[in-house]
């Protein structure tokens, strides 16, 4: 760790971050890998389909991008799955490849079959989804954990165990499943799955270390949902107490509110805890765009990260900051450096909320000259043009109003 890592060539975020009293009980593990589930979880986003060439795509994007793992489908959906992910499993391109399939043995012959190495299983894992959404007998769910993890094992798969809706279990009844499925089954990591994002953050902390003391010997995961917005700051709570693998999608993309988005869980670990866990992070914003175009996903423009917008400076006095401060410190501006994330460098734009900096800084653009006075008129004008439109002018009518402007 640097001198100051709240503040490099690249970022300056907070020097509370590290501050003894902060980092004292920090449990981060030595190697934190992403474990993506785009091509699967993403997929379940209401009205999003991926085709055989898409998911590919997808898929060398993120391996260009240094993903560890890549979750590639769940085989028994669809011929079409069962292709995309026996190819990808025969590939040599960096990531590991893992099928999804339920805790039943037809479907982890389907994995088999596919050449994956790994596989994760899943099960209802709270006597209220098991006996009301499964309408299932409470055995019927750790029998069939017990024999399917047995098998995919026997297999020379990896397993790990999936529990669906955990967090919204009784604690107990979920561990003593999971501990039967290690003990008569086989788990080689076990998931911690918050399905409906209903964890707190405190409540997350309490969650790991329970597990920790119960699974001491087994890798744990975070895969945890977007709901109540808490995912990232869940997952991140989760790593600190020893949790090795970030279960997540680009963009966020998922059921319902959608997964913990990689892009902001990766430079927050990077900026806010100089936690670098190999992802390139310039490939950020070229691979969300990518899966932005293959999914038809409506991506907010000022979404962290990888938004349109994020570094379009239309506020008058942070206008003011950015061309006084320069490139050179333009992280006392924004809190890191756009091209750190493959965006175009930060710069003033004209519009309803712009001051008379920005409007200066683009007579000069264009070698329009206008005193004091000409130049608030030229400020009035975008103004009003603004609460018009409802969006930043471009070049071509900024120049246009105020040649009209200053002719007047």
């Amino acid at each position: 760790m640097s001198k100051t890592p709240w503040k490099t060539e690249n970022w300056h975020t907070s020097p509370w971050n590290f501050a003894p009293e902060v980092t004292a009980d920090w449990k981060f593990p030595e190697k934190i890998q992403i474990h993506d589930v785009t091509l699967r979880d993403g997929e379940q986003q209401a009205g999003l389909a991926f085709n055989y060439d898409d998911k590919i795509r997808i898929a060398e994007g993120l391996a260009e991008a240094g993903v560890h793992r890549i979750e590639a489908g769940m085989p028994v959906v669809s011929k079409d799955d069962a292709k995309v992910v026996q190819d990808l499993a025969k590939r040599n391109f960096g990531p590991k490849i893992y099928s999804f399939a339920r805790c039943m043995v037809d479907d982890v012959k389907r994995a088999v079959d596919a050449g994956v190495g790994g596989v994760i299983m899943e099960v209802p894992a709270s006597p209220h989804l098991i006996e009301l959404g499964y309408q299932w007998e409470l055995d019927r769910a750790i029998d069939l954990s017990i024999e399917s993890t047995k098998f995919a094992h026997d297999q020379g798969l990896e397993v790990v165990f999936f529990p669906i809706d955990f967090t919204r279990s009784d604690l107990k009844w979920v561990c003593d499943l999971i501990e039967r499925v290690g003990n008569e089954g086989h788990m080689d990591g076990l998931a911690l799955v918050d399905t409906m994002g209903a964890t707190s953050i405190h409540a997350m902390q309490y969650f790991v270390r329970t597990m920790k003391a119960r699974f001491p010997d087994k890798p744990l995961e975070a895969h945890f949902h977007m709901d109540f917005g808490l995912g990232i700051a869940n997952t991140i709570m989760a790593l600190s107490e020893g949790v090795e693998v970030i279960q997540s999608t680009v963009l966020g993309l998922g059921e319902r509110a959608g997964n913990v988005p990689m892009e902001e869980t990766v430079m927050a670990l990077l900026t806010l805890y100089d936690i670098d866990i190999g992802i390139k992070t310039e490939k950020l914003k070229p691979l969300a765009d990518m899966v932005a175009e293959v999914s038809g996903a409506i991506v907010p423009k000022n979404r962290p990260i990888v938004g349109d917008d994020l570094f379009k400076i239309e506020s008058g006095i942070i206008a003011t900051w950015l061309l006084n401060c320069g490139v050179e410190n333009q992280t006392e501006v924004v809190p890191f450096r756009p091209s750190m994330v493959g965006q175009a460098e930060p710069e003033a734009v004209v519009g309803k909320g712009s001051g008379i900096d920005n409007i200066k800084h683009f007579l000069d653009k264009f070698q329009i000259r206008a005193s004091e006075e000409e130049a608030m008129e030229v400020l009035m004008a975008v103004k009003d043009w603004g609460l018009i439109h409802k969006r930043l002018m471009n070049d071509d009518e900024f120049k246009k109003l105020a040649e009209e402007t200053l002719s007047k």
